[in-house]
């Protein structure tokens, strides 16, 4: 029992230190994760109008359209949008799918979840290190973020 426990646990293991994005192009059309349509989008704009006062409640269904900043470059499992104040982080839903690094700089339409959370100085510190930001940078963040956190369930490259 304790070889099959010690197995499963190396394959694991293995796994996530051999995960990486996938390696295949985004283009016009390109869909990830559960298809979606283009139809009755908010801008990122409209998002953030519509989360104004919403801290500590439920998770909004939304669908945005916005331009991706970053991605996960250790397995293309979270992303960001541009807004006009900087960006926004964007996670895949229970990591079911993961992003390529080609979406970088491309349009898309993401349907899922949005809430206001606060993230932890710790969390804001794996996300910089997942992005390949030096050491300095990830020093840097000493104080936690409150923002929109959106969960993506699919995506269309546009």
């Amino acid at each position: 029992m304790k070889k099959i426990i010690l197995f499963f646990a190396a394959i694991t293991a293995f796994h996530f230190c051999m995960a990486q994005p996938p390696n295949v192009p985004a283009e016009k059309g390109d869909g990830f994760g559960q298809k979606i349509t283009a139809e009755n989008a908010l801008t990122v704009e409209q998002l953030v109008t519509m989360m104004k006062g919403k801290e500590n409640e439920e998770k909004v269904n939304v669908k945005v359209t916005g331009e991706v900043t970053d991605v996960c470059e250790a397995m293309g499992c979270w992303m960001k949008i541009k807004s006009a104040d900087g960006s926004y982080m964007v996670r895949m839903k229970d990591h079911s799918f993961f992003v390529p690094l080609a979406l970088e700089g491309k349009k898309i339409i993401l349907e899922g979840s949005a809430s206001v959370k606060t993230i932890s100085v710790k969390m804001l510190k794996h996300y910089a290190e997942d992005a390949g930001k030096t050491k300095a940078e990830i020093d840097a963040i000493t104080e936690p973020k409150t923002d929109i956190v959106l969960e993506a369930k699919g995506i269309l490259v546009l």
